[in-house]
């Protein structure tokens, strides 16, 4: 297999609806300082998504039967690339809208559509990501969470970690084992469900990183009941179902514009005092930074489809995340190196932010190493 990544642009009808998004981002967020809008889709602002789902920028592309805007991949790409460029918080809704929603459109029932999915779209309904595990690492097959059936339905126990923004979000769709594992495969026996984190027997705990920030979460379930309804698609066939929604995760803006706070506020200031080595440095970051838009864009166009590029995902998700970094790095190496110091003193905060909080970007939607793995056996490599 070959990575494919076809040019896309995107299309000249989006250019209105940038102009929107725009005005409302100038008129929302426009005083917010540039060290708080570094945090961007780590930011949480339950107001703004709000105001966001009654645009009708959330959900965009699903059916207006379920609250969406039956718009374009492309089109919601726009509005996540203005939110992201700017740094606009957006990590209320960010989970919901970039794949539980779509998860749960693709396979849940129609009841289970018919309750979550328009919630969703008006930006007041949260979910996380139930994936990772203590004592897994990065093997996320060999999860130990549990589902053992009961009357009516499920009864759930064992721990996730790293589960971002749990203790706000009101559901998670959880992998857990509904079967014994199978000594072939760790894949098999396992399913998706949907939990509603008021439940009884449900605990979260934050965990604070090194910027003082504590979205990061520990779940644990003790004996927590779900019914059956909630369910998502069919027994056993989570592992399936939860590579598809990978596709989602990781190949997004989101994957190579977390520093752009950063990249403006650099732009700025050689507006005012050029500075020669920091203008070469400027260059080699548009230029990467090009490359990976036309990468995700093709990544979206494929989604329009109803493709999953998981290869294409998972390339753009590992060199997005080296970009990202690169970013803080190479800036802190040249600001005491060039005059530009002295003219870029009000980057500090920001720069500081990111150099505590970029080492996480290669972690969050799947460590460098598993991603390589990945690209490296769809390549045929091994």
């Amino acid at each position: 297999m070959n990575a494919q990544f076809e040019p896309i642009r995107t299309a000249s009808g989006t250019s209105a609806l940038r102009a929107d998004v725009r005005a409302f981002l100038s008129e929302r967020i426009g005083e917010l300082p540039p060290e708080i809008r570094a945090q961007s889709w780590s930011g949480w602002d339950d107001a703004l998504s709000a105001d966001m789902g009654a645009r009708g920028w959330i959900g965009m592309t699903w059916p207006t039967a379920f609250g969406g805007q039956a718009a374009s991949q492309l089109e919601r790409y726009t509005v996540a690339e203005e939110m992201l460029a700017v740094g606009a918080p957006v990590a209320a809704h960010w989970i919901a809208d970039r794949q539980s929603g779509a998860l749960i459109l693709k396979f849940g029932s129609d009841d289970l559509k018919r309750e979550l999915v328009p919630r969703i779209a008006t930006g007041k309904l949260f979910f996380c990501i139930g994936m990772s595990e203590p004592n897994s690492g990065s093997d996320l097959a060999s999860l130990r969470t549990r589902a053992e059936r009961v009357d009516g339905g499920w009864s759930v126990s064992g721990s996730k970690i790293w589960t971002t923004f749990a203790d706000k979000s009101q559901f998670m769709i959880a992998l857990v084992r509904t079967a014994q594992q199978d000594a072939r495969s760790s894949r098999d026996g396992l399913s998706q469900l949907v939990v509603d984190l008021s439940s009884e027997g449900v605990t979260i705990r934050p965990i604070e990183d090194q910027t003082g920030a504590a979205h990061f979460c520990e779940v644990f379930f003790d004996s927590v009941f779900v019914p059956d309804r909630m369910l998502l698609g069919e027994e056993g066939q989570g592992w399936a179902q939860v590579t598809a929604e990978l596709a989602l995760e990781r190949s997004g803006p989101e994957r190579f514009l977390s520093s752009h706070v950063l990249l403006e506020s650099v732009c700025e200031t050689l507006n005012e005092q050029p500075d020669d080595a920091m203008l070469a440095l400027l260059g080699e970051w548009a230029a990467e930074l090009w490359v990976l838009r036309q990468m995700s864009l093709s990544v979206a166009s494929r989604l329009e489809r109803g493709e999953a590029p998981m290869l294409e995902a998972a390339i753009v998700k590992d060199l997005g995340a080296r970009y990202e970094q690169s970013i803080a790095r190479d800036l802190s190496g040249a600001f005491t190196a060039s005059s530009f110091s002295d003219a870029g003193a009000g980057i500090e905060p920001v720069l500081t932010y990111l150099i505590a909080s970029s080492p996480c970007f290669s972690l969050r939607g799947g460590t460098r190493e598993i991603l390589r793995g990945i690209i490296a056996r769809e390549l045929g490599l091994r």
